[in-house]
């Protein structure tokens, strides 16, 4: 499998959301503000209207972030897309996203079930196949995913893939198992970054990217323990811990 999602200088920097503490989640101007600050990596989650859109946006509801309510799966996109976030920005289309920097690679969280299959028909259709890593909580989101498309992407470790990790199970026995999901890299959250999990991923061929990072020291701390990749609401702040240390490696 080629591994062209993950075809870039380590440590790679992810805009969570786009960059959610300087724009609202998970809209235009959260890609943009980030995408101009040179990242490489945008992070954002998918759902799929009634009829079938995939939209970049984290809630099953609209309720929390926006001026509407109502689960976005039960809603056509027409409606969806007549929501504000923060009253504001209207709720991406993740194939908008894909065509606006044919460059950016995207990690993308699956939220739903109903998004799995319009999820891999839009990277079909798009042929995006190494710009896109697929992650969920849910291990059965990724399989259902993953058995939709016609060819490899790159996939995250699920919690059962995490869970593999930190049983101790040596790397001989979970590389192969790894391979077989397409899985290339360990995305933990903070608490699970410990330098003997960092071993076990890289030992296994995975990388490690950590969520979500908001802290310098932090940043800093994570680095030298070997994580490969920060994913952060504060954009501008990942990016002066990294070209402080001489690792900023924009798109």
């Amino acid at each position: 499998m080629r591994a062209g999602f993950l075809d870039h200088p380590v440590p790679l920097a992810f805009a969570h959301r786009g960059g959610a503490a300087h724009f609202p989640e998970n809209t235009w101007r959260a890609f943009e503000h980030a995408v101009r600050l040179g990242y490489a990596y945008l992070e954002t989650d998918a759902h799929a209207t009634a009829d079938g859109v995939v939209v970049a946006f984290h809630d099953k509801t609209l309720d929390r972030v926006t001026d509407r309510r109502g689960a976005i799966a039960r809603l056509p996109a027409r409606e969806v897309e007549a929501a504000r976030v923060a009253g504001t920005d209207p709720i991406p289309r993740l194939e908008d996203l894909l065509g606006a920097w044919p460059d950016v690679r995207f990690n993308i969280d699956v939220k739903d079930a109903p998004a799995a299959r319009p999820l891999a028909e839009l990277i079909r259709r798009t042929a995006s196949w190494d710009r896109v890593c697929i992650t969920s909580f849910s291990a059965s989101r990724i399989r259902a995913t993953r058995r939709l498309l016609d060819r490899p992407v790159c996939m995250a470790t699920s919690p059962v893939g995490a869970a593999a990790l930190r049983s101790g199970l040596p790397s001989r026995v979970l590389a192969p198992a790894f391979s077989r999901r397409w899985v290339r890299c360990a995305q933990l959250p903070i608490g699970l970054a410990t330098a003997p999990l960092v071993g076990r991923a890289h030992e296994a061929g995975l990388q490690v990217h950590v969520w979500t990072v908001n802290d310098a020291a932090l940043m800093a701390s994570l680095l030298d323990l070997g994580v490969d990749g920060i994913m952060t609401d504060r954009t501008e702040l990942l990016r002066e811990v990294l070209v402080g240390r001489g690792q900023w490696h924009p798109r």
